[in-house]
């Protein structure tokens, strides 16, 4: 049986619901994120009845979850919503008739809530050890989800460093090695920047990649062939030799394609230069 790969946290969520609904009979799980204005239901799995639904939102104050936010990392274990001093005046108690509630906050490393982790009947339902165990094992996992979710996010802004230069103009430094994972980052990055930052040019730097074969070359080829699609002009730039040789022995054609030997060329080809001024400790500028 192959391995199910999880890239990212929300779909870490589903698969921990899933799984602990195998092992806790309660009708309803679901991971909730809140800003401390508004709950929203991020992840549900609904067993007999529907009683949560993925996307809802609503105020905080009014919600189960604030209830367990409140009480902080010890688990809030409510076998009668309608008998608990916390409970029994909200409007979702009496929409739902009754029933228990089970839930224990997820958090940061740094301690700031993210929201939480619950469980939801309108049956009552008996807790056990084992489901209090459940419960805070599956809170510290989603931390540590959490975590490798938000360094993976800074990972793909540092690897795809899209640098604005001046008005229609941005250049993108390719750096290391291009596999398939992050040519499909690049390629998203690109196409989301040029549209966010309305450019005319988009000048492609590799004197940062470590090789070229013919897969890295199909990608650079998809990322021009893209770019001229929604309007923007690439250029390549920053061909080392070693790399210009290598480019001899793959199977892409690159002609028809703008490609210059340094930043500066570039720039030259759409109508810039780059000026210094005679001050020493003063950096060099855009003009046109």
């Amino acid at each position: 049986m192959k391995n199910k790969s999880v890239k990212n946290f929300e779909e870490a969520t589903a698969n921990i619901l899933h799984f602990m609904s195998k092992l806790i009979n309660i009708n309803t799980l679901f991971i909730a994120k809140n800003d401390k204005q508004v709950n929203e239901i991020k992840k549900a799995v609904n067993k007999n009845t529907v009683l949560i639904q993925e996307g809802t939102t609503m105020p905080f104050q009014e919600t189960f979850c604030k209830v367990s936010v409140d009480k902080g990392n010890d688990i809030l274990l409510i076998e009668d919503i309608t008998q608990n001093e916390r409970t029994k005046d909200l409007n979702v108690t009496a929409n739902l008739g009754g029933g228990s509630f089970i839930a224990i906050p997820i958090y940061y490393e740094d301690g700031e809530n993210y929201g939480t982790i619950c469980g939801l009947d309108t049956d009552r339902f008996e807790f056990t050890d084992q489901h209090v165990e459940l419960f805070q094992t599956m809170s510290s996992l989603l931390t540590y989800v959490l975590e490798l979710d938000k360094a993976n996010k800074e990972i793909k802004e540092i690897s795809v460093p899209i640098v604005p230069l001046t008005k229609g103009v941005a250049i993108l430094p390719i750096i290391g090695h291009i596999n398939e994972y992050r040519a499909e980052l690049i390629i998203q990055s690109t196409l989301e920047s040029s549209m966010s930052l309305e450019l005319e040019h988009m000048i492609i730097d590799l004197s940062g990649v470590s090789r070229i074969n013919n897969s890295v070359s199909e990608y650079l080829l998809n990322i021009v062939k893209l770019l001229r699609l929604i309007g923007v002009t690439p250029i390549l730039t920053g061909f080392r030799p070693d790399l210009a040789l290598t480019t001899l022995h793959v199977d892409v054609d690159f002609k028809g394609i703008l490609i210059t030997n340094n930043l500066e060329s570039a720039l030259t080809q759409i109508g810039f230069s780059l000026n210094k001024n005679e001050n020493s400790h003063s950096r060099s500028h855009i003009v046109m």
